[in-house]
């Protein structure tokens, strides 16, 4: 299964970790994985978050996820307490693949400093799709149109 990948403007991107940052109305932030990355990986068989009430620090893991041939940890791009789990991957896991922005999300925090993490994500239309081009190119990835912002 493969999501179709695109990058949502009112998110953060940790480029690097190809993970997503969304601020949420009661200041939380809910964080998964972007549809680059999922192509990037493959398929993703299991996906265990931390769980609630641990810290997290940004750029460590906020999970586990089992791919095709090996197990990887999925970097936070914020730290902070973790709030809330998306349950339904356990049972789930294409959840990822089929809506990595909405029902594939993977933990809620509580981000200890979200301006400080803030600054070091990647926001706005034209830097992230030029951020997210380089990426692709990088690791031989074709980006279709839908990820260089095109319609």
């Amino acid at each position: 299964m493969s999501a179709t990948a695109h990058f949502p403007a009112e998110l953060h991107y940790d480029v690097a970790h190809q993970t997503w940052a969304r601020p949420e109305a009661d200041g939380s932030v809910t964080v998964g994985i972007t549809a680059l990355g999922i192509r990037l990986s493959g398929e993703i068989y299991m996906c265990r978050p931390k769980p609630v009430g641990q810290t997290v620090e940004r750029g460590r893991s906020v999970a586990v996820v089992e791919l095709a041939k090996s197990i990887v940890s999925v970097k936070s791009p914020v730290g902070g307490e973790v709030l809330a789990v998306n349950e339904g991957l356990a049972n789930e896991p294409e959840r990822v693949h089929l809506d990595p922005y909405g029902s594939g999300w993977i933990a809620r925090l509580a981000p200890s400093n979200w301006a400080a993490d803030q600054a070091l994500l990647r926001h706005g239309e034209a830097a992230v799709a030029q951020a997210m081009a380089h990426h692709a190119w990088l690791h031989r990835a074709e980006l279709d149109d839908g990820e260089r912002g095109t319609p």
